[in-house]
């Protein structure tokens, strides 16, 4: 029987050379994340340890991404103390002020993820990074501290499930629809504690942003994590940034996996997800003819702030300008997003509109700052979580869409098919 990619990977860093699901390994990781949110409880677990310096100051990344430009003097305590360590124990990879984005964008993009990297984040969508063919995923703060002075992780080694789809795309169908897709139909608990392995002859077709958003909503199913193959595409993105010497795994085709479901995705249109789970998915046609109301909608994220991102956005906005009584924030997700974004003429497109554009942070996506959302307010979304409460007040309501979608919803004040704005 062969071995899946992630099974691989995790043997290879546990010095095996054979791992199965549901051992347990001690595993060597090749980078450790965290932001301002987790650093301090992770720094804490550190220090308890009574050692003077971290396993590898280059093989840790410190963003300070979620309440910044601080928000308030928690925030700025909170970034201080991770500041002071980094500076303490010379991090070469902590980023601030004008050179902080959203950290599952800024990590690919600053070359510091490969594929078979071995990668634990203190945050959730840390399993980004698997559309790169890395095996990443979040930990908690007292495992991350833990891994800062060790370079080690303990595993268990998680099930694999195969996701195939075949076919073309429908217009203004993209990768955040895919996900919501598959998410509707296993379940918020559909891949609890195991691999999501997205394959077949669409995925090939995506662009690796699109990849990464898949992938980063897969924690959203319960997943480990989620995974791509390395392909060209792949391959092409890497080598533009990653420095490092890096080895590529692939999964076997005899590999054994829990489950494989097969998705025809010309069967697929445009999705959004109702409150207040990700798997309540609702076409947009049927959507739209509900007349919902919107008083707020953003577009940006670590799911969808890319720079093919907010060029989908500016393709429904160009020319148009977002409806009365409603907000629209854009937060471009790194600071090289934000360039290109200014140099293709996509910020100007988004003022015009009505738009307003924040530095790059997570900030409204979990009900941080920049967009938190008021009692009875409701929100279209490109963030992954739509969680009571997520972005706001427990009796806000946001609803998860592509950016076509959510740039669609901002022109006509309520939950829109891009064909309506288009046509």
């Amino acid at each position: 029987m062969g071995l899946t990619a992630a099974e691989k990977i995790i043997a290879e860093k546990s010095g095996k050379e054979v791992v199965h699901p549901g051992d347990i390994v001690q595993a060597k990781v090749d980078l450790v994340l965290i932001n301002d949110v987790t650093a301090p409880l992770a720094i804490m677990k550190f220090r308890e340890l009574g050692i003077n310096r971290v396993w590898d100051e280059r093989r840790i990344a410190i963003v300070l991404d979620h309440f910044t430009p601080n928000k308030d003097i928690k925030s700025a305590e909170q970034c201080k103390f991770a500041r002071e360590f980094a500076r303490e124990m010379n991090i070469l990879h902590f980023f601030e002020g004008g050179s902080v984005g959203i950290e599952h964008c800024l990590l690919p993009e600053k070359g510091l993820v490969a594929p078979g990297d071995l990668v634990i984040g203190a945050d959730s969508h840390t399993c980004t990074y698997g559309a790169l063919g890395a095996f990443a995923t979040g930990v908690g703060s007292t495992d991350a501290g833990m891994a800062m002075a060790t370079g080690d992780i303990w595993l268990r080694v998680p099930e694999t499930m195969k996701f195939i789809y075949t076919g073309n795309l429908q217009p203004w169908v993209t990768g955040k629809d895919l996900i919501l897709h598959t998410i509707g139909d296993i379940g918020v608990n559909g891949a609890l504690y195991r691999v999501m392995e997205f394959s077949g002859e669409t995925i090939a077709q995506l662009s690796m942003a699109e990849r990464m958003t898949m992938c980063n909503m897969a924690i959203e199913a319960g997943a480990k994590t989620g995974m791509m193959d390395v392909d060209e595409k792949t391959m092409e993105y890497v080598k533009k940034r990653v420095k490092k010497e890096f080895r590529v795994y692939r999964s076997d085709e005899d590999a054994n996996y829990v489950d494989s479901r097969e998705y025809n995705v010309e069967k697929i249109e445009p999705l959004v997800a109702f409150p207040h789970l990700p798997e309540n998915v609702v076409p947009v046609s049927r959507a739209a003819k509900m007349n919902i109301a919107v008083d707020q909608v953003f577009i940006g994220s670590c799911t969808n702030g890319r720079i093919e991102d907010l060029r989908m956005a500016a393709e429904i906005l160009e020319g148009r300008k977002v409806a009365e009584r409603l907000r629209l924030i854009i937060i471009p997700c790194s600071p090289g997003v934000y360039r290109d974004a200014l140099k293709e003429g996509l910020i100007e497109i988004f003022l015009d509109a009505g738009a307003v554009i924040g530095p790059p942070t997570c900030g409204p996506c979990l009900g941080g700052h920049m967009g938190v959302l008021a009692k009875g307010e409701r929100a279209v979304s490109t963030t992954n979580r739509n969680f009571v409460g997520r972005m706001g007040y427990p009796e806000s309501e946001v609803y998860l869409a592509n950016p076509y979608v959510a740039a669609a919803s901002a022109v006509m004040g309520r939950i829109a098919s891009p064909e309506e704005v288009m046509r």
